[in-house]
């Protein structure tokens, strides 16, 4: 059962994986044995990453590039061949959100989101895929969102990229799962980070932030998500124990898409 979730001489690359879920999930990786590879746009973030990968005792290689730009996919992946090896696994993690009512949201903005949440897994996943192949199989994992399956305010561009992602993820499953390619998503729920941490502060007189007031009641967990609960699921999707799951979006939410929530 171990050899099952084992990930001993994989080459993992995990987009985005500086801080927050991207890092949980790289850190997870490794713990299962993979060898970690990452990428920061700027040269600061990426100093800081590795300082803090050393901290956890994960020895991650970490590479300047921007995953919207298919030149510098390509420059990267030839690094982490000659450094790692061929990458059996991809983490499609890297992603921003913009919350502007959709009245007021330039196109500019909206393309930014798409550009950066569902364009560049395209490019990337594309830019893996004839090694994957060549190698008998391979593992890419996109980072979904609850926004994949609903709309909220202010979310527009975010749940239209999310939306896509969920489909771009299954017509990669449809595609080149002949070829022993599982590609698979990852849907987290809300989860406690410290980008997260103002909508989780108490308020002046003791109560809760109307915010995490409405996520706690909406989750029948009745709590936030944390990275460390993505950490089993993504080691399951890269694995060999999801050798006949492809196509599929797991959601690690504490239930909230199942659930319409307590009555008033």
């Amino acid at each position: 059962m171990n050899d099952l979730f084992s990930l001993k001489g994989k080459v993992a690359l995990v987009t985005g994986a500086a801080y927050g879920i991207g890092f949980a999930i790289a850190e997870a990786l490794a713990e299962a044995g993979a060898k970690i590879a990452f990428n920061c746009r700027k040269e600061e973030h990426l100093k800081a990453a590795l300082s803090a990968y050393k901290e956890k005792h994960i020895e991650a290689r970490g590479y300047l590039a921007d995953v919207t730009k298919e030149e510098e996919i390509a420059k990267m992946l030839s690094s982490i061949h000659q450094d790692l090896g061929r990458v059996d696994i991809l983490v499609n993690n890297a992603g921003i959100i913009k919350r502007v009512p959709m009245d007021e949201m330039r196109a500019e903005e909206f393309r930014e989101v798409v550009e950066i949440d569902l364009v560049a897994p395209f490019l990337m996943a594309k830019a893996v895929l004839p090694d994957m192949r060549a190698q008998g199989g391979g593992k890419i994992i996109n980072i979904c969102s609850m926004m994949s399956e609903l709309g909220r305010e202010t979310v527009s561009a975010y749940a239209a990229a999310k939306g896509g992602l969920k489909m771009l993820t299954k017509n990669i499953a449809s595609e080149y799962g002949k070829y022993n390619i599982q590609c698979n998503g990852l849907g987290p729920g809300y989860i406690a980070t410290p980008q997260t941490a103002p909508l989780r502060e108490r308020q002046a007189d003791g109560s809760r932030h109307p915010f995490d007031q409405f996520i706690v009641a909406k989750t029948p967990a009745e709590r936030w998500g944390t990275p460390e609960d993505l950490k089993g699921p993504a080691v399951f999707l890269a694995s060999r124990a999801s050798d006949f799951v492809n196509g599929h979006i797991l959601y690690v939410d504490g239930g909230i898409l199942a659930y319409i929530g307590k009555q008033p």
